[in-house]
């Protein structure tokens, strides 16, 4: 079977990647490791054996190593969607819903839809239980027109119907939707409020992370609107709103400019960044990590026009359990420092 046939079959899926002009000689197997969600290794050599992997339009082994400028394309096996899409009876916690829309409230830890490595459990599979003949995206994924990441809590806006999803979709990529999260940075933001801009795109040293690329190069433009809520010396309180909605776009522009996600462990956030030596203050941090266990990071806020009736609907969620309990801890701790 051919590319061309592969690219046919539903079980596939197609990537194309084109090297940066300053690409160091690296390995076929490896420079995919660096862009492709969701696969292996061994999956990528497989590929490679299969005559799957094309540089410049040529079949090549995994040791090729890519140079700039090089086009390279893969096709990869995955389960097909009818073995991931399954009903399953999950509690929702709905703010919202009517014939077109449902408005959810997802908690800390729920995958939002099924790939590699999570195959039950997600919103969408409660999603397909609670609602009959969910419309499908580009990406075959009934009703979502957004996302938040797993260990993300908050606000997602499900479209229950084909002409709710587009108007939805349309919503999101002309940006005149109201998306506020709450996130708790390490270090002391300096000023009240700001802009935080730059291109966002897979980190070239580290494929699970996304990278910002202030001059452009890579990536697409992203835009973060901040302003600080509460200081906690060592730890700010932000509200975040996003103009753009880029995948890890709040966790990887905050690293960019130094103010890491509190316990973001994917970034870096896990460890003690800003604070002293003393060993009752390592406890400390430890302790708050045991109570928030994630990414301090809560989609709070949401806002978008209704399909049908054009009316603005604006919905909050209250900031979860362990967000607060964490805020209380540096509270107490920042009060005791006074004295």
């Amino acid at each position: 079977m051919n590319v061309e046939e592969l690219e046919k079959e539903e079980f596939y899926e197609h990537f194309r990647y084109i090297a940066h002009d300053g690409q160091v000689p690296l390995r076929v197997d490896k420079f995919l490791m660096n862009f492709v969600e969701n696969t292996t290794r061994n999956k990528v050599q497989q590929a490679a054996k299969a005559g799957n992997i094309l540089v410049n339009e040529i079949a090549v082994k995994s040791n090729y190593k890519v140079k700039p400028k090089d086009v390279v394309r893969v096709v990869l096996a995955h389960p097909p969607h009818e073995n991931l899409l399954v009903a399953e009876d999950i509690p929702l916690d709905i703010l919202f819903e009517d014939d077109q829309v449902i408005v959810v409230n997802k908690p800390a830890g729920m995958v939002v839809h099924p790939g590699h490595g999570n195959y039950s459990g997600t919103l969408v599979n409660a999603l397909i239980h609670h609602i009959e003949n969910l419309p499908t995206n580009s990406n075959e994924r009934p009703g979502l027109v957004h996302r938040i990441d797993k260990d993300t809590s908050g606000l997602l806006v499900v479209a229950k119907t084909e002409y709710a999803m587009a108007h939805l979709s349309k919503q999101f990529f002309d940006r005149s939707t109201e998306r506020l999260y709450y996130a708790l940075v390490w270090g002391n933001v300096v000023e009240e409020e700001g802009k935080i801009e730059g291109h966002i795109g897979r980190s070239l040293k580290n494929r699970l992370q996304m990278s910002v690329f202030p001059d452009g190069e890579f990536g697409k433009p992203a835009i973060t609107h901040y302003k600080v809520i509460e200081r906690f010396s060592y730890v700010t309180l932000v509200q975040c709103k996003l103009e753009t909605g880029r995948t890890h776009q709040i966790r990887a522009h905050f690293k960019h400019i130094g103010h890491t996600l509190f316990n973001d462990e994917r970034y870096g956030g896990d460890g003690i960044l800003k604070g002293t030596t003393f060993t009752k203050y390592k406890q400390f941090v430890e302790n708050c990590f045991k109570v928030l266990p994630r990414q301090a990071l809560h989609a709070k806020t949401l806002g978008f026009e209704h399909p049908i009736t054009k009316e603005f609907m604006q919905f909050n969620s209250e900031i979860p359990q362990d967000i607060v309990e964490c805020l209380e801890k540096w509270r107490t701790y920042t009060e005791n420092q006074k004295y």
